[in-house]
């Protein structure tokens, strides 16, 4: 028997979508249009969808999103864990998006097999831009970023928690938190949550720049000649690291390289 990923409340529409989303069902537990909309024609009045979810195919993805879209009530969505790849699309659907605090969001360039010759895979390239341009869509309409800064977002592979999500316009709120208030009774500042975003080329190169304005001690020359020369070779490894990394390249060779350069950092800041 099929599990249900949803549970349709009594006194409320409510929808969790927990798991892998695919055009067709495998294991019984992957999230389906055919399922989703089953359930979704047969609702009246507004609906809550709650999401967590790494993703998977983004074509049924994209039917989920637009029967969510064509729903003829509000629908809020909240992310209790992950919302990553296609399902961090299917939260775009939601008139209101709301995000737990310690949950997190992820966008990335879509990806695909490919097998036969060039044109073959001179085709899947194309695919894979045109594709990539109908998720900007998504994001793009929810958030009003520019295409330019949605794209290269993308390329990185950028993962941002609630608060990030709701200043990049991703979100609209964040569950549980109180309002701001002015501290007028003077005393300790309320506690707010730090936005936080991570890709891999802003941590590669912040590293670089922090790398860069290392000095060695104040020791005999030649410690100090042998330091500078570590930093140097230091900033060479993570270029290398990060040109592989917007590549793709990610190989034992290159985790090799990641592990000599841990290695070579220790070594600088004992």
């Amino acid at each position: 028997m099929k599990r249900k990923f949803w549970n349709w409340m009594e006194d409320e529409n409510t929808l969790y979508l927990d798991g892998y989303i695919a055009q067709e069902s495998w294991f019984g537990d992957e999230v389906t249009p055919k399922l989703f909309k089953d359930e979704l024609v047969s609702r009246k009045g507004d609906i809550t969808l709650w999401i967590n979810s790494p993703g998977g195919d983004v074509f049924a993805a994209s039917q989920i999103y637009t029967m969510l879209k064509e729903y003829n009530g509000s629908v809020t969505v909240r992310i209790d864990g992950i919302a990553a790849s296609a399902a961090s699309v299917i939260a775009m659907a939601g008139d209101t998006i709301e995000m737990s605090p310690p949950s997190l969001m992820m966008i990335h360039n879509p990806m695909t097999i490919a097998f036969g010759e060039a044109s073959d895979f001179e085709g899947a390239i194309e695919m894979l831009n045109q594709v990539k341009e109908s998720i900007i869509n998504a994001y793009e309409l929810k958030s009003g970023l520019s295409r330019v800064k949605i794209s290269r977002m993308m390329d990185d592979e950028t993962w941002f928690n609630a608060k990030k999500a709701v200043e990049l316009g991703f979100a609209d709120k964040i569950l549980y938190q109180k309002e701001k208030v002015e501290n007028q009774g003077g005393g300790e500042p309320p506690i707010l949550m730090d936005s936080y975003m991570f890709d891999k080329r802003t941590v590669a190169l912040n590293l670089a720049s922090k790398l860069e304005k290392v000095k060695p001690e104040k020791k005999s020359p030649a410690i100090q000649a042998e330091k500078q020369l570590d930093v140097a070779g230091l900033l060479n490894a993570v270029r290398e690291i990060v040109a592989e990394e917007l590549k793709g390249k990610v190989d034992v060779e290159s985790l090799r390289k990641r592990l000599d350069l841990l290695n070579k950092t220790t070594k600088i800041w004992r």
